[in-house]
């Protein structure tokens, strides 16, 4: 197939644009796929996704809440309101300065203020591990059948470590 921009090229990625819930899908070559690709980076950035999610969006989100001086990173001088422009902080200290901002921000993007992990349980051994100490057990016991079945359960879970 060829490309539906140029028309010249072999089609090699498909690109998807949703653009007031139209759905919309391309064939494209690299040279287009990429030129694609950076209009799309002008028109949205991550500083505009999160001016977008914050609750400071809709005020100026400068202003102080006691009507002040607005909150700066006493380290870098950085605001929040130009945090939420370009989508970075001027330095690590950013994130203590901009704290009580950025939590509302974090919770609705993930959930949750805490960082959990990749499991729901940080007390659960971990699967593999266990089948491997199992399978170790059972070529030590000399029960072949066993361990074959857990090896071959262990070599299941590394192509899915998901269990999907």
């Amino acid at each position: 197939m060829l490309c539906q921009i140029c028309g010249k090229n072999d089609a090699t990625v498909e690109f998807t644009e949703i653009i007031n819930e139209e759905v919309k899908q391309l064939q494209l070559c690299d040279a287009c796929a990429k030129k694609k690709g950076v209009e799309m980076e002008q028109h949205f950035s991550i500083a505009d996704f999160l001016a977008s999610i914050s609750d400071a969006g809709s005020a100026d989100p400068d202003a102080a809440a006691d009507g002040g001086v607005p909150l700066r990173c006493k380290k870098c001088g950085m605001t929040f309101g130009e945090f939420q422009k370009i989508g970075k902080f001027g330095c690590g200290d950013c994130y203590l300065a901009f704290r009580k901002s950025l939590l509302p921000l974090i919770k609705r993007i993930h959930g949750s203020t805490r960082h959990t992990g990749k499991t729901k349980d940080p007390e659960a051994p971990d699967l593999r591990q266990t089948l491997q100490r199992k399978l170790q057990r059972a070529i030590d016991t000399e029960e072949f059948e066993e361990a074959a079945r857990l090896r071959d359960e262990i070599r299941d879970l590394e192509k899915d470590p998901g269990g999907k």
